[in-house]
């Protein structure tokens, strides 16, 4: 049996979509967030099967829906150091604002959802009061 070794981008607990449109959502977090692509393996068809994209040192793993498996969204926590700025590419970007950027009493927060039904929680709990 071959040992695997851990990717260094890979974390304790990742969040795993299966997108409804996971190229429209590759070009979403790449554009609101500078996501990096780390691994991309792709169906026959070219659609992508796995994809696991680094967002400041955390890792997201999605796949296109197929018949087999469903489309269904996640929640994602994500530390950030400009909380307004990742806000309003969002919401250029065809997000739907959840909660303004504002202080929370733990940091300045906000909350939006991709076009996908995804909900993105920013924060940066050394910025506000």
């Amino acid at each position: 049996m071959q040992n695997m070794t851990m990717p260094e981008h890979y974390s304790p607990v990742m969040p795993y979509i299966i997108a409804s449109d996971a190229e429209g959502l590759i070009g979403f977090i790449t554009e609101v967030f500078d996501a990096k692509e780390k691994l991309r393996v792709n169906r026959e068809d070219g659609s992508p099967m796995h994809c696991e994209y680094s967002i400041n040192g955390g890792t997201i793993m999605f796949g296109q829906a197929s018949e087999d498996w469903k489309a269904f969204p996640c929640g994602m926590f994500v530390l950030v150091m400009d909380v307004d700025e990742i806000h309003k590419k969002a919401i250029a970007n065809d997000a739907t604002s959840i909660l303004e950027p504002g202080d929370r009493g733990y940091g300045l927060a906000s909350g939006f959802a991709d076009p996908w039904g995804n909900q993105w929680w920013l924060n940066n709990p050394e910025a506000g009061e």
